[in-house]
């Protein structure tokens, strides 16, 4: 089961008995988990009828007595282990008869970062339970979140100020959340969050000006490439930090180009790349500056840069200032 399809059951009210719910992004994962909770078992009933235990503390067969006691005064028991994957393999194996013959009388809920399937435990989970991963979301997802958030809260964005948002965030969902409800509070009794208001609430100069930094090399503007690197160094962003986040515009410009030569349309584009579609042409027109050869030359360098900022005696700002130009520059020396 994914997790859309288990907001749907939960919208329909319905649970499943036996559910594990795990994977990295644990945002969208403790929203569900109470959700679930909420469903289950009514607030005045909790004191009875539900019961948390902790992998690491706790013994599966402890977790296994509450989970054969019949709820009161409710129609669901909901037993939470967090951190299964601290639970030992015995522990777990402990499980597997109640898997087989689980009681509808009771929620019984895992969380866990990681599981291996291969595991006894897991098999028998997925023949009556459902076992839910949360995935972390890429870049390009991003944007679709950040609407369905402001949706829900009866705000919009225009569409420059959720560019604006989206490249200032990362992909951390609690982050998100959190940027969200302060523009929110921010915003007041207005509903469109527009660019200035973004700009006033979430800010990061440093990302801001690492992203100008590559655009600059894209569109080989050397002197305003050059002003942002001495901008970033002095402000004490590390060199190591500037040289990744160039190798990744570069990697999807180059993978933009070749997709280009392949006949690929713009709406796949965004997709196979992973990025905004805001971003599209600005970064189709970059990517149409650079040959194939003077992509690998590009590589070729970051590679050479890389392996010299990690040696002793190097001076960073030399190696990036030269790196700017030789770039800017394109063609094998």
């Amino acid at each position: 089961m994914t997790p859309v399809e288990l907001d749907r059951n939960l919208a329909a009210h319905k649970i499943p008995p036996l559910l594990f719910l795990f994977g990295e992004e644990t945002f969208s994962l403790e929203r569900t988990l109470q959700r679930v909770l909420d469903l289950a078992v009514p607030p005045d009933t909790r004191d009875f009828n539900y019961n948390l235990y902790h992998g690491r503390e706790s013994r599966a067969e402890t977790i296994l007595d509450t989970v054969r006691t019949l709820p009161l005064f409710a129609a669901h028991r909901m037993v939470l282990v967090k951190d299964a994957q601290n639970l030992a393999a015995a522990e777990l194996e402990a499980f597997v008869p109640y898997l087989q013959h689980p009681m509808p009388e009771t929620v019984l809920v895992f969380t866990a970062d990681k599981i291996d399937r291969r595991k006894k435990f897991f098999q028998e989970f997925n023949k009556k339970g459902e076992l839910v991963e949360y995935k972390k979301l890429y870049d390009n997802q991003i944007p679709a979140f950040v609407k369905s958030q402001a949706h829900e809260a009866g705000r919009s964005f225009t569409e420059d100020a959720l560019a604006l948002f989206c490249r200032r965030m990362g992909t951390n969902l609690q982050e998100v959340h959190g940027e969200l409800s302060k523009l929110f509070a921010y915003l007041g009794e207005r509903n469109l969050a527009d660019v200035k208001d973004v700009a006033a609430v979430v800010s990061d100069t440093r990302v801001d000006s690492i992203f100008d930094l590559t655009n600059a090399m894209g569109d080989k503007n050397t002197g305003e490439a050059l002003r942002l690197l001495s901008r970033l160094l002095a402000e004490g962003v590390a060199p190591l930090l500037i040289l990744s986040m160039m190798v990744r515009h570069f990697r999807q410009l180059w993978k933009t180009r070749e997709l280009l030569e392949q006949g690929t349309g713009k709406q796949d584009l965004c997709r196979r790349i992973g990025i905004n579609p805001y971003f599209l042409d600005g970064l189709v027109k970059q990517a149409r500056r650079f040959s194939s050869v003077q992509y690998r030359h590009s590589f070729e360098l970051f590679l050479d840069v890389d392996m010299a900022l990690k040696s002793s005696g190097a001076h960073p700002a030399v190696l990036l200032e030269k790196l700017v130009q030789d770039i800017a520059v394109g063609e094998p020396g």
